[in-house]
């Protein structure tokens, strides 16, 4: 076990703690390479898909343990979890959407929407926003499917997406390295502006609705101020190669990136400092791409998906 103590300042209250990290287990069945993690009803389970098609429900406490949900003929990039309704949202790339309900292995609802590659899919109140590698943004309505409207800003992918609930705001990251914020009740843009030197791969707002986090494969990690109409506030060379994602500890005081370097590097949520390198040689991680994380809330376990078909769960502690 790794650990070490960082000391944080935050306004005027100084604090020290100590961050563990310690790889607990590792989940193998996929035979392709895994893109996509979301969680499930309870804290314990999660779901996991990628190039084989395969949507695998996992168990926390059993690693021994996955069962196949869902099969479809084609590539997962994109998945996101309706946990209201306890469905599960599929993009296949080349192929559509479908919505299954993953308890019972029923299709809900499936529909041909697009022949692109779906790379992202967030839900905000009735709406669901799918992103296309046509540049197209796909609205639909949550309760019906019905489609709403096609948002095209780009000729480009649409990589990757987040949603502001207090300034109700989708910030879109592209290939074209452009970001695009865009106003989710008028659906019309409100912000544009180059974010990167290559395609924008992650995007995610701070739980505060404060900043605007966007990871490239450029390999930086930017930080813009949304109060401030997004003005760049901090630029870190964080990764050796593409940073494919980032996500946010269930407390909000830690986030975590994930590289095409085959690390995760921990975060502090307020300095943007960085507290942990994750990798192959001290943890034993990944020995290839890391895809994609999910941290759930069960014993603050970060979940790791890579090129490698292996989805690693890490224990986090602050002590």
């Amino acid at each position: 076990m790794q650990c070490f103590g960082v000391t944080l300042h935050k306004n005027t209250g100084v604090w020290n703690f100590m961050l563990q990290v310690k790889k607990i287990d590792t989940f193998s069945g996929h035979r392709d390479c895994v893109y996509a993690l979301q969680p499930s009803t309870e804290p314990k389970h999660f779901y996991s898909a990628g190039g084989d098609g395969m949507v695998v429900r996992w168990d926390l406490t059993r690693p021994d343990w996955g069962e196949v949900v869902a099969q479809v003929p084609a590539s997962i990039y994109a998945m996101a979890f309706d946990e209201p309704q306890g469905l599960l949202w599929i993009g296949q790339n080349y192929e559509g959407i479908q919505v299954i309900a993953p308890l019972e292995k029923r299709v809900v609802f499936s529909a041909q929407l697009t022949t692109a590659a779906l790379f992202d899919i967030v839900f905000f109140e009735n709406q669901v926003f799918i992103a296309l590698s046509d540049g197209v943004i796909i609205v639909l309505e949550r309760s019906t499917f019905t489609v709403r409207k096609h948002l095209k800003a780009s000729p480009q992918s649409a990589r990757c997406m987040a949603i502001n609930p207090i300034t109700r705001e989708l910030a879109v990251g592209y290939s074209d390295n452009f970001i695009r914020v865009f106003g989710i009740d008028e659906l019309e843009l409100r912000h544009t502006w180059q974010a990167h030197t290559n395609s924008v791969f992650t995007v995610s707002y701070s739980p505060d609705g404060h900043y605007l986090l966007s990871g490239s494969r450029d390999a930086h990690l930017k930080i813009w101020d949304a109060t401030k109409n997004y003005k760049p506030h901090q630029d870190i060379v964080a990764h050796l190669f593409a940073i494919n994602h980032l996500t946010y500890s269930p407390d909000h005081r830690l986030f975590a990136t994930c590289s095409m370097d085959k690390s995760i590097k921990i975060w502090d949520a307020t300095t943007f400092r960085l507290l942990k390198v994750i990798d192959r040689a001290r943890h034993a991680g990944h020995g290839t791409s890391i895809n994609k994380l999910l941290w759930t809330t069960f014993n603050n376990q970060l979940i790791s998906a890579s090129d490698d078909r292996r989805i690693s769960v890490w224990d986090i502690k602050t002590l």
